[in-house]
């Protein structure tokens, strides 16, 4: 099972540690695999992880889906909205659009700094 951890409002320090010491074990010869992303603030996150894109994530987790045309198809949404909607989950590194769309992770765990 992959897991997708995002962080939210992470202290710029400790995500730094948590680079080094992803460095230090891959140096050691250690196997690193990890999937992070980091959104600045809740506000942040709240504009890319809107419901219809989670919609969006939880559907290509279950079926990948060649175009955004077919996605837009098999969610009875309309094609510009889901562009919308995938570009931005593109880039905030959530979907892989390589050969197609799809989701690489099985699960999300959500870190947040006070």
């Amino acid at each position: 099972m992959t897991t997708l951890q995002i962080h939210i409002g992470i202290d710029l320090q400790a995500e730094a540690a948590a680079i080094k010491d992803a460095l230090r074990r891959h140096a050691a010869g250690k196997t690193v695999r990890e999937h992070h992303i980091t959104f600045e603030s809740f506000e942040g996150m709240a504009r890319v992880l809107t419901p219809k894109r989670l919609e969006i994530l939880r559907h290509l987790h279950r079926t990948p889906t060649a175009s955004i045309r077919a996605l837009a198809g098999a969610l009875g949404r309309d094609y510009r909205n889901v562009h919308l909607d995938v570009t931005a989950l593109v880039e905030a590194g959530l979907i892989d659009d390589r050969d197609g769309l799809r989701v690489d992770y099985d699960d999300v765990e959500m870190k947040m700094a006070l």
